[in-house]
């Protein structure tokens, strides 16, 4: 099998050639063009199965490359490795048929699974299994990504609806009479952690069965389309038959309820002009999935209501951070459970509790537990590798989608208890390595000991040691040093074989007379008058 590499920058075609493992894809000769005339001389010539093909080049564009291969060399697969993330290049190489479109720089990864699928493709072709050619083309990824992007644009900016009319006309149903539209929003913060399961942890296969689910009956009735929106929500788009919306989603919670064992929940947006309204119902399905009380069990599917404005009294985690930090402290699993408890037994007394409040608990609990590890491990590079997602990043619910308020407790309490432990452990630590710190000093006193030696041999900071040493020992490291010098001063004073200057020497000190000074500061004698007072 052949590869054919187009680029007009040397460094993208060499950094292609060492990316992919060519060997394992059964490709055993691979070629290069700069621009579009060449590679279409190339591809006359040796017929590459495989074209890599960059978008902005001199004199012709990619896209006028992938149009020749779509007219001339239809067989070969193309991936476009592109450095313009620009809507109408991608919507062009999925109208030519390309098979991926990577942007630069370029991700190993994502490279190696684009021609690991570009090669299989080929080989179906090869082998005449037309019927498998058609279901890889149906899943591959930049069919759905392309009406993700549109229908996310439409969304955001409804002024975008003209260029794409003719298009939702043919592709979904939408016909000229269709006045009105409404947008549902699927929550996905209440899925329960068994159907999350099912697809071993792959948010993309989650999304994509969701889809698949509400597009089999909605796009199947062509009453609109659903897709998922670039911030990663399931939005559904309606535009006909609105009145019913809320009909037509229990009958699409009723699919997913056959397929994943519960249905899901939906905010569902008022009805509005189309296009002009799609932003502002996309909008309110929002504010109807941020109002949703998680105490109580609702409807699963929740119309926006402009007079719903519930008041709440929030309840402040940052109330108990010094409860939090003095439980911490005390090493004790007790206090850390008292203060866990303190919290919820004032959250168990909220008969509402919406998005806004989980929300809030999850940023102030973050922003505490960041102080919190600031306070007990400082600087250390090991506090950042402590850190982990927030206790309240994901919202424990029970089959009916309602908060579980003791699972969320004792989550807190179990984050707590382990910075406990690792507090304790840090501390045990600190006290090893500051007496390591002394034993070593005790033995190096006689040499030019700084804090920067110290650092470096126990690869600490030096602000750490300083501070960590004056907390045990009540000292300064360089009071400690001049102290160790001087009580080896005063044993060796006994010895009247040494002068003082040997004296000075043997414990570090190179002039005599700073020697003295030093003794004689911390003494309250001169090294001779030590030595005469001691016979």
């Amino acid at each position: 099998m052949r590869a054919l590499i187009v680029d007009d920058e040397r460094h993208v075609r060499e950094a292609i050639r060492l990316l992919v493992d060519w060997q394992a894809y059964g490709i055993n000769e691979v070629t290069e063009a700069q621009d579009v005339a060449s590679a279409i001389e190339r591809i006359n010539q040796d017929s590459p199965q495989i074209v890599f093909t960059d978008m902005m080049m001199p004199g012709q564009l990619g896209t006028d490359l992938l149009a020749w291969i779509r007219e001339h060399a239809s067989s070969a697969k193309v991936i476009v490795i592109s450095g313009h993330d620009d809507f109408d290049f991608v919507r062009k190489t999925v109208l030519y048929g390309g098979m991926d479109y990577i942007l630069k720089p370029i991700d190993p990864e994502q490279l190696n699974q684009a021609v690991a699928k570009a090669v299989q493709s080929r080989k179906q072709e090869d082998e005449g299994t037309k019927q498998e050619q058609r279901k890889a083309i149906e899943i591959n990824q930049l069919r759905p990504v392309y009406w993700d992007k549109i229908l996310t644009n439409l969304v955001e900016d409804p002024s975008y609806y003209s260029s794409i009319v003719e298009t939702l006309r043919t592709e979904f149903g939408l016909e000229e009479e269709d006045r009105l539209c409404r947008v549902a929003v699927l929550a996905t913060d209440t899925i329960h952690p068994t159907i999350r399961s099912k697809f071993a942890g792959s948010e993309d296969l989650l999304y994509f069965s969701l889809l698949n689910i509400c597009n089999e009956i909605v796009r199947k009735q062509r009453r609109g389309v659903a897709f998922r929106h670039e911030q990663g929500s399931v939005v559904v788009l309606l535009w006909k038959m609105t009145g019913s919306a809320p009909a037509l989603l229990d009958t699409v919670n009723e699919g997913i309820r056959q397929a994943f064992g519960s249905p899901l929940e939906f905010g569902l947006g008022g009805e509005r002009p189309l296009p002009a309204g799609i932003k502002q119902s996309y909008h309110e399905a929002h504010i109807v999935l941020r109002q949703r009380n998680m105490r109580a069990v609702r409807p699963r599917v929740r119309c926006f209501d402009p007079e719903e404005n519930p008041r709440l009294s929030a309840i402040h985690l940052t109330e108990f951070e010094d409860p939090m930090r003095i439980a911490l402290r005390s090493g004790q699993e007790q206090p850390i459970r008292d203060v866990v408890r303190l919290w919820v037994n004032q959250a168990e007394r909220m008969s509402y509790i919406n998005t806004e409040q989980l929300e809030l608990w999850n940023h102030e609990y973050s922003v505490v537990r960041a102080r919190l590890l600031k306070e007990l491990f400082g600087d250390l590079p090991a506090a950042s590798n402590r850190s982990q997602d927030s206790a309240f990043a994901a919202v424990p619910v029970d089959p009916e989608g309602c908060l579980m308020l003791p699972r969320l407790a004792e989550r807190l309490e179990q984050d707590l208890l382990q910075l406990s432990r690792l507090w304790a452990e840090h501390q045990r630590q600190d006290e090893h390595v500051i007496f390591e710190i002394v034993k070593y000093i005790d033995s190096h006193y006689a040499e030019d000991i700084t804090l920067q030696d110290l650092a470096d041999r126990f690869f600490l900071s030096r602000e750490y040691i300083s501070r960590k040493f004056k907390q045990q020992f009540q000292e300064n490291l360089s009071d400690h040093i001049e102290r160790v010098r001087m009580d080896k001063a005063k044993l060796l004073l006994m010895n009247p074989q040494y002068r003082i200057a040997q004296v000075a020497e043997l414990v570090g000190y190179k002039d005599e007379k700073y020697f003295s000074k030093v003794f004689k500061k911390l003494e309250g004698l001169s090294p001779n008058e030590y030595r005469k007072r001691d016979r």
